[in-house]
């Protein structure tokens, strides 16, 4: 059996609470032929100290001031080798055996771009503490705004990524949902119902601390794409910023109950 090279990035920030569950959940995965990445943007917080622990295993890695997030996953990507490709936030993890999946789903369907599967949220702790709700989704529902992509759990072939390399480094928060409609363009996409990662919410998560931030930037991808305001991508912004404080008061209140 032959196994393609998958390369893992790991951008990371002052994240050493979460940065060694990370690491380990990539290298305890065996799979055989593993290209790990980790980009750190120039930690003070003890990080370096826990990649260090595990430089022998890694492909690659740096400790630098970069420009953020985007930036950190484009240069782990410029140095990536792989046949397939993935980023692993500093804060999540993978399930056992999530890569060895992937590969295989790919192999079923020698066509598409990019695969997915389930993720479960959990808090700062590791607990299991919800669904992410991962669902199909395809060109023209991504254009709508119907995304259900997991990041955590998501690989995607380097040769359509290379198309349409690299990610934006103008988004903070949509640089996934942009890559997501670029590859849907190219190639089509599979879900797979099975949990392959986990999603961390704690309060310092981006996704809980300026999740006002994705809407904006998901219609600069609409527009780009030549989408006008009269679509349900606008109706679901809409919505979105009249709903937005009473959601983000109860994301966070369910977070400290589920966090308790």
């Amino acid at each position: 059996m032959t196994f393609p090279k998958v390369s893992i990035v790991t951008p990371s920030f002052n994240q050493a609470p979460y940065l060694e569950a990370t690491i380990r959940s990539v290298l305890d995965q065996n799979y055989p032929n593993l290209e790990y990445i980790i980009i750190d943007g120039g930690s003070t917080d003890g990080s370096v100290e826990i990649i260090k622990k595990y430089a022998d295993k890694l492909a690659f890695w740096i400790s630098e001031p970069d420009k953020g997030q985007t930036d950190a996953i484009n240069k782990g990507f410029s140095h990536a080798t792989g046949d397939i490709f993935a980023w692993l936030n500093s804060d999540d993890t993978y399930e056992p055996g999530a890569l060895m999946k992937a590969v295989e789903t790919f192999k079923q369907n020698p066509d598409v771009s990019l695969v997915y599967g389930e993720a479960n949220f959990i808090n700062a702790y590791g607990k299991v503490i919800g669904r992410f709700p991962a669902a199909q989704t395809d060109f023209r529902k991504l254009r709508r705004g119907y995304v259900h992509i997991p990041q955590q759990a998501a690989f995607f072939r380097a040769k359509f990524y290379n198309q349409v390399a690299p990610l934006d480094p103008s988004f903070y928060f949509a640089m996934d949902y942009d890559l997501w409609v670029r590859l849907a363009n190219l190639a089509p996409f599979v879900f797979v119902r099975d949990t392959w990662a986990n999603f961390r919410l704690h309060n310092d998560a981006k996704s809980i601390a300026a999740d006002d931030r994705c809407w904006p930037e998901m219609l600069r991808v609409h527009r780009k794409l030549g989408g006008g305001i009269f679509s349900i991508i606008y109706a679901k912004y809409i919505l979105r910023v009249t709903l937005g404080p009473i959601l983000r008061w109860r994301r966070k209140r369910w977070l400290i109950r589920q966090s308790s």
